[in-house]
Order: structure tokens, then C-alpha cells, then sequence
């Protein structure tokens, strides 16, 4: 009981080391010891966390930690109620009292408990990164509508997950080797190389679980999934050995889109199409100085056997070696007596045929196009058409460098015929901002157009809906008009294609000019399968398993069911898949989205879930698109924490940003936060990112610091609410009797509130139901009703008892539901203004969370007409705030004998 006793205590918990540190109270993964009470906390379950948890930092993860066993050697009840709002104050502990009580499990029993489920997943975000404001929308949009379903009573199975990035994190380790030890991933071999990785993301890889937990995400942790977990990894082996056996994979040399900088193919929804209006000189990885692009260059090819030349123009002129026609219109008069003549190569003397094809643009240049179909899509088909040759080059020098020589060789050989500026697309890699060098390369593809048919079809019959509708054209466009989905990736990070390159000793059984490939869920099945096929013994084959691994966005499309454990019948597959909703940005529709139900509908025989809810990107407040070359990239634990601009320039100079781009960065961080991002909370942004509508999102930090004003009226409610209470007596319960009419009014508004949130999250318009709340809660509550009420409930004013009794049970019962309403968006702060109001009330469990409460259901309260009032109280704050009115006392014009006697 006495302080020395406390100072003992604290003293001796501080010092207890917890091994291992997998698991510990604050809910962090951090390896290595951590010093919270968590070897004592068991001894203390249920105790109610209220109205504060006294905290103790831990030292490896900065977070707060409960220290529960002081909690019976303080009378935490007796804590002051703050005179203003803090965030850090109110969400530095709820959390990890949530996560340990399991109120974000599906098992948790629920009083008011329904037969309904509602499951959906997270969209992985990568491992190596952090979250920006768009993973924030995303959560927010998400727990919002979790928590929503579980205090309706749903069994809620929220998934959380981390996609192993392929690309992304072999460039982040490849880059810490050669900064730390000038080492490339070449000097160590693969599986040295791997061991290298797997301890970064050891180190580092739950970075992005913690920053969910400081947005209040209400996520299983106990079913978190990695998308290199050993049971993932079987799920996406056993997917690719049934789409091989069904047709759907096959390998082919076809062209593919290649990133030099990456080493590897990536897929047609990776490329991003630069627009150049004419000559631009542009920043490409791995060459020092920019290289020029949007020029159109001019050469000749001499005719065979008679007088003359074809000029062609290329924007490429580097791929001249891999030339192998030059192709016109047919109709086109300047060439009609060409056709079917040829030219000689200058370079490697071969004759180029002249074709006619009406794929080439007379417009275009020359009107005469030299033909490379192992670098250009459109030449490829025209190699198909007219039966050329395909001419795959190698010539040992950098491609912009060999543009360079080819230039020079050919005004040495005075073939060159003049350049020009040339409006283009230019294709650039979104992984690694280099330009894409088509190439032609033997891969393993997914055949896309039969999946891609029962997509279309399955939103076309209404089996899938998507939010909002007008993305249901684009959806049809695209997967009309899908190609084949090039799946391999030329790196050593990511699940490695179960495919076998087969070796037989028999030569009769294995043309030499034919590869030979089998595929298994392990090496020994596909010996069996080899064997089977080419009909020879076990003894007679060898295998070597295919250096390339998947691309990522093949395991993350298994996600939804994947997580649940596929291929194996577990209970959470039977019980949650489908799922019941997807809700993720507009901008993965085609990366992930019509993938998901490509492979979920080929693989499970079902849709992965029935509604699609897309949102629009999260932009400036200028309208722009975040990025961090533009400066306007924000953090949002930089919003929730508060950042100074100091800090927000070291950001920036940290990155791998190039100089100019550094500078122009730093300027608009200098124009757009001049003193810093100040604390704003996760509840204030959460709701500010609820508060728009899905497709018009364009977020300032002035918005989120108004949503934190908001708080504070909040909190300033709450704290007179409970000053009204202090002296009520016994408990007020839960029944209301409003007799007056203001307390008639405040009721029926409370009714009109609860079913305007109703209708908003049954048809997913947050935007409505935030609005709604804080409409009710400022105008309603705030601006009339306490208003009305205060001199009731003020000492000496001569009410009734009974009359004061009533305010104080309206008051309670209008705060209480307000506060379980807006729970969805504000965890934390609507869970600690809850738990110090609950006492009052007397029928809440001490040991349970608002969050999994019942959410408010429309009442039979009347709506009663009370306009005048309402309207009278609008008009007059809205005067004060115009004249600029204060509590101060106002200057006079005039003054009477009874003014200076007064001193008024």
C-alpha cells in the first residue's frame, strides 16, 4: 500500500528479462530480451484496464507496455480525468490489452452473437517497407468495417499478411551488401545469399505489423501469414502443379518485357507508359549521364542488285543487328515497285526482304520500318505473319552505348540520313524506373483467356459485385483484351519454379533440339511423372530444377485462400471462403484483383469472395499523386506522432532519390510543412481518411488536424458529461424516459443518427456515416442539447430531482450510443471516454472492450420537431465566430454612472 512498497515492486518487475522475445506483452517480434512484467502479467488476467494502465517503455521497440501487476497496488479509478486531449496518452495501451484478450479472434464468444461471419484479407503489404497514406486508407477503410461486423454480433476474421516481394527486397539486400561489404549477390552464390536475406527480413521484416498495430488495425496476430511460410509455399507448389496438368501453364519463347537493371522479365501490368512530347533526356539505372529519348533517327539500306536505298526511321537504332526485313504499306506508291526486292545489311551483310503488310503506318517516318522481332512486339507479329526469321543478338556492350557506336558507324559509312524529334510512349519498368527492353526469352506463362472469360462472366450474372459500379467497364475492357501472363522471374528471391529441365541418356527418347520439362510437388514426383511421359527408367533421367522463381503477384493472387490453409480442408476454409468482401485500391485491379479470381475460381471452383470494394488513390491536397521525388509523400506514423521538418529533410536525404530530384523534393517539404507535421493521432487520421468519398480522395494535413479538434470536443464532452455525473447516485441503467421536449428531440436525433450509420456501412459510404457522427455529436449534443441542459444540471438551480435525474440519463444515454457509434473509426479514444463512463451506467462487464459491444440498432424513439432552437443556436455561434466574440469584456461607446460603478 505504501509508496515504498510501490518503488520495490516497480524496481524488481523492471529488472525481470523475458527470453527469446518472440512474443512479448507490447505485442512486438523484436528478437532479443525485453523488459515489461510479462512473466507476472498471467497472474492478472481480466483485470480491467481502467481508466489508465500505468507504462513502461520497452527497450527494443519503443512501444508501451501493460504493466498489469500494479494495477492491484494503485487505485487506478482515481486517476484525474485530463484536462485536454492527448493522443499519445489515450492510444498508447489499449492495444495490446485488445490484442491479448483475444477480442480480434473469431473464437472470442460474443454476448450478442450472431450466425453470420465476415472475412476478408488485408492486401500484403511488402515486407521491406513502410506504410504510406495509402496503406493507411486502407486500414482504415478495413477496420472500420471489421469492427462495424463484430459488434453486430458477426464472427470477424481479419487476416493480416506480408508478401515476400520478390523484386523489392533482393534490390534492398543487394544494395545493403555492396554498401556494407562491396559485395554483389554474385560473390556469395545463391544459397549463401538467401541465408542473407532471410535474416534482414528477420531483422527488419515486422516493422510494417507494428506500424499496423499503432493504427489500431483489429487483425488476427494468430493467424498472420507470410507469403514464404512453409505452408503458404506448398499452396503455391500445389497451385502451379494443377494449372500445369490442366493446360493452364505452359512454357514458351515468346517476348517478354526485360528490365535491365532487375535482370528479369516483369509482367505487362508492371510497365508504366512515360509520355514524351519530343526530344528528353531522362535518367536510366546503371548509366551515369541521361540518356535521349523521343528522337526519331533516319538511315538508309542500299538496295540489292539495282541503284539506290530505303531510308527507315527507328527510335531504337541500336537493335539494327537483329534487323531482318524492312517492311512498307502496301498501298503506299513511294514503294510499290519495291516489293519483294531486298536490301543488304552494311553490317552483317544479310538481305533484308522488302515486304508489304498493312500494319505499318505510312505517316510514320519514312513510311519504311526496319523489322527486329526479337525486340519489338509489333514486329514479332509480323515476323508470324510473313514467316521471317527471329535474330536474337548479343553483342557484349550496354544497350544506350551501343546506340551510341551504331550511330557513329553508320555516319562513317554515310548511311546516316538525319534525326528529329518523335512524340512517344515509352515503356518504363514500375519496379525500377528503367526502360523496358522487349526481348525474346523461353518462360513459363498462365494462359489467361478462359479464367479471364468466367470473370467477366461472373460480375455480367451479379455473382461478383464491384464498388463502385463504373470500375465494372474497365474490369471488362481489360480481361477482353488480356494476354498471357508471363510467371517467371529471373531472381533468387521468391518460391522457386517447381518445374524440372529433364536430362535422358537415351538419345532416341530425347530429341537434342527439343527441351524436355516435368513439374512436381516435389523432386521425387516429378521424377515418377518423367518417367511416365517419356517411358523410360528411373536411372536413365536427370533433373535440374529451374533457376527462376514465380512472379510474386502469382502466390499473393492465392491469398485469400491460401491464408485459410488450401490445399488442405482446415476448418477456417470450410468456415471463411469465400470471402466476404475484398476492399483494396482501384490501382490493384488488374495487379492483384483479377488475379485473385482468375486463380480462386480455377483452383477452389468458387469466386475468393463476392464484393470488390475499390478506392481511389490518396493525392495531395493540390491533387497530385504522391511521390516522393515531388516531396509530398507523408508518413502516417509521422501524422500520428507528430514530425519536425528537420526530420522530414533527413527522410529525404536518406532515400535514393538523385540530387536534383532531393532538392526539388526538400523545397516542397519546406513550402508544404513549414514548421513540421504536429501530433495528430491515429483516431484523427483514421477518421479524416473515412471522411471522404472512395474516389476523390485528395488529403491535407489541416483536415486531419481539424478531425483532431474534433477529438477534443470529444474529450471536453465527455469530461462535463462525467462532472454531471459525479453525484448521481446509484447506477443510471439503461433505460430512458424522456419527457421534456428537449430531451424528446435529442432522442429522436440520436434515432435519425443511428439508422443514417446503418444505411452508410450497409451501402460502404463512410464518407456519410463519419459525417453523420460528427454532425450529431457538434451540432445536436454540443451546440443545443447541453446547452438546454446545463442550467439543469447546474447546483442551486431549483429543479426537481427526478428532472435532474432524467437530464443526467439522456445525457449518459446520448453520449454512450455516440460513442459505440463512432468506435469503428476511433478505437481508441471511444474505448478510454468508455470505460470512464461505463461506472455510471452499471451494466457493462469491467472486464470487456467496447469494441466488442453491440453496436447501436435503430430504437422506436418518435421524432419530435424542435427546428427553432436548433436553428437560434446555429445563427448565434455562427455570429460569435464571424465578430470575432470572446468572454472578454467589450469596449463601450458610452459610459453611465451605473457603468463605472459596476465597472461593466
Amino acid at each position: 500500500g505504501g509508496g515504498g512498497v510501490l518503488v520495490w515492486t516497480v524496481s524488481v518487475i523492471v529488472s525481470l528479462e523475458v527470453p527469446g522475445g518472440s512474443a512479448m506483452a507490447c505485442g512486438c517480434s523484436v528478437a532479443g530480451s525485453c523488459r515489461p512484467a510479462r512473466l507476472l502479467a498471467p497472474l492478472f488476467r481480466g483485470t480491467r484496464p481502467y481508466p489508465r494502465r500505468p507504462r513502461v517503455t520497452c527497450d527494443k521497440c519503443a512501444c508501451f507496455l501493460l504493466f498489469e501487476p500494479l494495477l492491484y497496488l494503485l487505485d487506478t479509478t482515481s486517476v484525474p480525468f485530463p484536462q485536454s486531449y492527448s493522443p499519445e496518452y489515450v492510444e498508447s495501451g489499449w492495444y495490446q490489452w485488445w490484442e491479448k484478450e483475444g477480442f480480434f479472434t473469431p473464437e472470442y464468444h460474443l454476448p450478442h452473437a450472431a450466425s453470420r461471419t465476415f472475412s476478408l484479407c488485408i492486401p500484403p503489404p511488402n515486407v521491406t517497407g513502410t506504410l504510406h497514406l495509402g496503406h493507411a486508407l486502407t486500414v482504415a477503410i478495413q477496420d472500420s468495417l471489421a469492427r462495424w461486423r463484430r459488434m453486430l454480433g458477426c464472427k470477424v476474421l481479419w487476416v493480416p499478411g506480408c508478401d515476400h516481394a520478390g523484386i523489392a527486397t533482393q534490390s534492398v539486400v543487394e544494395r545493403r551488401l555492396l554498401r556494407e561489404h562491396g559485395k554483389h549477390r554474385q560473390d556469395y552464390g545463391r544459397e549463401e545469399f538467401l541465408r542473407e536475406v532471410w535474416k534482414w527480413k528477420n531483422e527488419k521484416g515486422d516493422e510494417i505489423y507494428h506500424q499496423l498495430r499503432k493504427l489500431g488495425a483489429s487483425l488476427d496476430w494468430s493467424r498472420a501469414c507470410f507469403t514464404m511460410d512453409e505452408g503458404f509455399s506448398r499452396a503455391v507448389t500445389e497451385a502451379f502443379v494443377r494449372l500445369c496438368d490442366s493446360g493452364l501453364i505452359y512454357r514458351s519463347e515468346a517476348l517478354v518485357n526485360w528490365s535491365c537493371a532487375l535482370g528479369s522479365a516483369i509482367s505487362d501490368v508492371e510497365v508504366e507508359m512515360k509520355q514524351l512530347t519530343g526530344r528528353t533526356l531522362l535518367s536510366v539505372p546503371g548509366y551515369e549521364k541521361r540518356i535521349e529519348f523521343g528522337t526519331m533517327v533516319t538511315f538508309a539500306y542500299p538496295l540489292e542488285g539495282v541503284e539506290g536505298e530505303v531510308s527507315v526511321s527507328t527510335t531504337r537504332p541500336e537493335t539494327i543487328l537483329g534487323d531482318v526485313a524492312i517492311a512498307v504499306h502496301p498501298e503506299d506508291p513511294r514503294y510499290k515497285d519495291l516489293h519483294g526486292r531486298a536490301c543488304r545489311h552494311p553490317f552483317t551483310e544479310r538481305l533484308l526482304p522488302i515486304i508489304a503488310d498493312a500494319l505499318v503506318d505510312k505517316e510514320l517516318g519514312t513510311g519504311a520500318v526496319k523489322v527486329t522481332p526479337a525486340h519489338d512486339h509489333t514486329d514479332f507479329l509480323l515476323s508470324q505473319r510473313h514467316s521471317l526469321e527471329i535474330l536474337n543478338f548479343t553483342i557484349g556492350v550496354r544497350r544506350f552505348d551501343a546506340r551510341e557506336r551504331v550511330m557513329e558507324a553508320l555516319m562513317e559509312k554515310k548511311m546516316f540520313r538525319g534525326r528529329r524529334d518523335h512524340p512517344m510512349s515509352l515503356p518504363v519498368c514500375s519496379r525500377s524506373g528503367d526502360v523496358i527492353e522487349p526481348l525474346l526469352r523461353k518462360q513459363w506463362f498462365v494462359r489467361c483467356g478462359e479464367m479471364a472469360g468466367k470473370a467477366i462472366q461472373a460480375v455480367d450474372d451479379g455473382e461478383l459485385e464491384i464498388i463502385p459500379s463504373f470500375y465494372t467497364k474497365t474490369w471488362r475492357n481489360w480481361l477482353s483484351n488480356i494476354s498471357d501472363w508471363c510467371i517467371s522471374r529471373q531472381l533468387w528471391w521468391g518460391h522457386q519454379i517447381p518445374a524440372y529441365r529433364v536430362s535422358v541418356s537415351l538419345a532416341a527418347f530425347c530429341p537434342l533440339e527439343e527441351e524436355l520439362w516435368t513439374w512436381g510437388r516435389t523432386e521425387e514426383e516429378a521424377r515418377q511423372r518423367a518417367v511416365t511421359k517419356f517411358k523410360t527408367l528411373p536411372s536413365d533421367i536427370t533433373l535440374s530444377q529451374d533457376t527462376d522463381v514465380l512472379d510474386t503477384w502469382f502466390s499473393s493472387g492465392l491469398f485469400p485462400f491460401a491464408m485459410l490453409g488450401w490445399p488442405r480442408k482446415t476448418p477456417d476454409l470450410a468456415q471463411f471462403y469465400p470471402n466476404t468482401i475484398l476492399e483494396t485500391g482501384s490501382d490493384l485491379i488488374f495487379f492483384w484483383v483479377a488475379r485473385m479470381v482468375m486463380l480462386g475460381t480455377e483452383l477452389t471452383g468458387q469466386l475468393p469472395f463476392k464484393q470488390v470494394l475499390l478506392h481511389s488513390l490518396v493525392r495531395d491536397k493540390h491533387g497530385r499523386k504522391m511521390s516522393k521525388s515531388l516531396g509530398n509523400v507523408i508518413d502516417p506514423l509521422d501524422v500520428i506522432s507528430g514530425v519536425s521538418l528537420e526530420r522530414l529533410q533527413e527522410k529525404v536525404k536518406e532515400g535514393n532519390l538523385d540530387p536534383r530530384e532531393t532538392t526539388v523534393a526538400m523545397e516542397a517539404q519546406r513550402k508544404d510543412f513549414p514548421k513540421g507535421i504536429p501530433e495528430c493521432g491515429a483516431d484523427a487520421m483514421r477518421f479524416a481518411l473515412c471522411s471522404h468519398k472512395i474516389h476523390d480522395i485528395n488529403l491535407s494535413v489541416s483536415q486531419v488536424l481539424s478531425c483532431r479538434h474534433f477529438c477534443n470536443k470529444m474529450w471536453q464532452t465527455v469530461k462535463f458529461t462525467l462532472g454531471a455525473l459525479e453525484n448521481s447516485g446509484s447506477p443510471l441503467g439503461t433505460t430512458i424516459s424522456p419527457l421534456s421536449s428537449i430531451d424528446r428531440w435529442i432522442c429522436s436525433q440520436l434515432y435519425s443518427t443511428v439508422l443514417q450509420c446503418e444505411r452508410g456501412f450497409e451501402n460502404y459510404e463512410l464518407h456519410s456515416v463519419t459525417s453523420t457522427l460528427q454532425s450529431f455529436w457538434v451540432h445536436s449534443l454540443c451546440d443545443v442539447y447541453l446547452e438546454c441542459v446545463k442550467p439543469v444540471l447546474a447546483a442551486g438551480n431549483g429543479a426537481e430531482d427526478g428532472e435532474v435525474q432524467r437530464a443526467r440519463q439522456i445525457l449518459f444515454h446520448c453520449v454512450s450510443v455516440s460513442l459505440a457509434l463512432l468506435s469503428p473509426f476511433m478505437p481508441y479514444l471511444t474505448e478510454e471516454l468508455w470505460q470512464r463512463l461505463q461506472p455510471h451506467g452499471g451494466t457493462a462487464d469491467p472486464s470487456t472492450s467496447l469494441c466488442v459491444q453491440g453496436y447501436p440498432q435503430s430504437s422506436q424513439l418518435e421524432e419530435a420537431e424542435f427546428p427553432l432552437v436548433q436553428e437560434v443556436a446555429r445563427v448565434t455561434r455562427s455570429l460569435r465566430a464571424q465578430c470575432h466574440m470572446t468572454r472578454e469584456r467589450p469596449d463601450c461607446e458610452f459610459k453611465s454612472e451605473c457603468c463605472e460603478k459596476k465597472k461593466y
